[in-house]
């Protein structure tokens, strides 16, 4: 993916630009990490703490390993350590995009708006910040108007689940009607016609076909931020 090879620069860079760091280990936790050994790096960058327990590289690092095998908390709390040092080097707009996404991830959306506000300020083209700022916004007044993220999608998926269920009482009334009609005398008309019951039915079927393939394309392109959310920088 493009962004997991910035990532993968960003990693190095972090091991060079800050002085009080064990090289060897953050060197083999970086080498670790390209190989998708995530688990492993993080037994490295954690050497290079314990060895020296103001390397700024070595717990930025392990937050990036943390992060990756979804240990949200521990990975929040290793960029904290780091907070003073990060948020005023070179890579300030990484740590403080890095941040958000652990934020998200906990569904604390105030620090997540306050961390990619944080990124932006340092580089306002960044179209991801840009967007998971938005995202974290929009989901924090969700929040605070008692919705939330989770609850929200629990809502969709009821209203499909009711939806289904309408659908299938249509379609068995359709059926019932289909027998009634089938055991009785019919005419033979030149030319069919619809009552109004089975066209209120046919418009109704319609419609929540059509309602189920919008909120379908919906989940996807919020599935699709999310995915993106959690590549980026990492």
């Amino acid at each position: 993916m493009k962004r997991y090879l910035t990532t993968i620069l960003l990693l190095c860079f972090a091991a060079s630009c800050f002085a009080q760091v064990d090289r060897h280990d953050v060197r083999a936790g970086n080498r670790k990490f390209k190989r998708d050994k995530f688990k492993e790096s993080e037994i490295d960058y954690r050497k290079a703490a314990v060895k020296d327990s103001l390397s700024v590289a070595a717990e930025y690092n392990l937050a990036s390993a943390l992060y990756r095998q979804e240990d949200y908390e521990n990975a929040g709390k290793a960029l904290e350590t780091v907070k003073d040092v990060a948020s005023g080097s070179a890579a300030a707009s990484d740590y403080y995009y890095n941040l958000g996404d652990v934020a998200l991830q906990k569904k604390d959306y105030k620090s997540a708006v306050d961390a990619f506000r944080s990124a932006l300020l340092l580089t306002p083209d960044d179209l991801d910040a840009k967007e998971n700022y938005i995202y974290a916004k929009k989901m924090l007044e969700n929040q605070q108007n008692g919705g939330g993220g989770d609850n929200q999608q629990n809502q969709d998926q009821n209203q499909d689940q009711n939806q289904d269920q309408d659908q299938q009482q249509d379609q068995q009334q359709d059926q019932n009607q289909d027998q009634d009609q089938n055991q009785q005398p019919q005419p033979q008309p030149q030319d069919q016609e619809i009552s109004p019951q089975q066209a209120q039915q046919m418009l109704k079927a319609i419609q929540a076909k059509e309602k189920e393939t919008q909120d379908k394309v919906n989940r996807e392109k919020a599935a699709a931020l999310e995915s993106r959310q959690k590549e980026k920088n990492w």
